[in-house]
């Protein structure tokens, strides 16, 4: 199959399952969904309360406040729902440098990685029981889905290594290009690795909150499954993790949107009718996207007084190109 008919039968598939999305949006339950997107939010503002404690600890002289660091996180997220290839972290990142005073982008940026090691941890281990129940499809398969930008990489494993090798130029031609620079460079990495060198620290103040952000993650697709008709269950809500840890994999789209709903309808096509898993394959996506932006519109506006995320976006690439300059 070519690029095109992959593209174009990927659009076709996601446009006939909002369709079916709005033909049954009477049938919604909407006090689960509502109860699992203000789940959603809470487990956003869990995770941002964990961020908060890594660059305390990166910038133990420096005083700033939780609520931008807040601020900054949700309208990360809110830039992710709705704009392809993931440039919340522009976001983040631009906001934070504002938040923290003296801070620099290599320490914010490493910041992030301290966050990922138990999002990593628990991703593995969710794949691993995703790929046991018999229903997720296994990495081979994946070019058979109707998702482009997952079912193309899928099914052209020289172009993906080509992509892979570019990439791995792209690194190491930054890290020659910062080589004058590299000790001042990786002191500020190591400066966003604070919190690591105190086990407990870390435990008492990231794994704790990030324990806690994944427990009201599972509440929140708990909620939705019931408000879409789906029988909620714990197998349920852990392949529903399993499809969100493939799709970030390939951010080619917002959210991961074409993978995801090509996913959730193949994973879930023997609990329920066709209609009602279509439904909530874009539905949880419209309702969790809608909800992310919304939240992350009102930060940027209340908190950091912005008007728009592209505004955001736009002064977050200048202002990294400046620094990046030399001097």
């Amino acid at each position: 199959m070519t690029g095109a008919a992959l593209v174009f039968g990927d659009i076709s598939s996601v446009v006939d399952a909002i369709g079916q999305f709005f033909e049954n949006l009477a049938a919604v339950e909407w006090i689960p969904l509502i109860g699992g997107l203000v789940l959603y939010g809470l487990a956003l503002t869990a995770r941002s309360r964990g961020s908060y404690n890594v660059l305390r600890a990166a910038y133990p002289a420096e005083r700033f406040r939780w609520l931008p660091v807040w601020g900054a996180y949700v309208a990360a997220y809110g830039a992710n729902a709705v704009f392809p290839a993931r440039p919340g972290d522009i976001v983040r990142l631009f906001l934070l440098k504002r938040t923290v005073p003296n801070s620099h982008y290599p320490t914010l940026y490493a910041s992030f990685l301290v966050e990922n090691i138990f999002d990593w941890a628990v991703g593995i281990v969710v794949l691993l029981f995703a790929f046991t129940q018999g229903v997720f499809p296994k990495p081979p398969d994946f070019s058979k889905l109707d998702a482009f930008d997952l079912s193309y990489f899928a099914a052209h494993p020289q172009f993906t290594l080509f992509v892979l090798t570019v990439l791995g130029i792209v690194v190491l031609i930054a890290i020659a290009w910062l080589s004058a620079r590299v000790k001042a460079f990786w002191a500020r990495v190591r400066q966003g690795w604070t919190i690591l060198r105190d086990k407990r620290r870390y435990l008492r103040e990231v794994v704790s909150y990030q324990a806690l952000a994944w427990a009201l993650r599972f509440g929140c697709f708990w909620l939705l499954l019931e408000a879409f008709g789906i029988p909620p269950s714990v197998r349920n809500v852990l392949l529903v993790f399993g499809v969100a840890a493939v799709s970030s994999l390939v951010p080619l789209t917002p959210g991961g949107a074409g993978v995801q709903q090509a996913l959730l309808v193949k994973v879930f096509a023997g609990s329920a009718a066709a209609a009602t898993v279509a439904s909530y394959s874009v539905g949880q996506q419209i309702a969790i996207a809608a909800f992310s932006f919304g939240l992350g519109l009102v930060a940027l506006i209340m908190v950091f007084q912005m008007r728009s995320f592209r505004q955001v976006i736009r002064l977050g690439k200048a202002e990294r190109a400046a620094a990046q300059s030399p001097s």
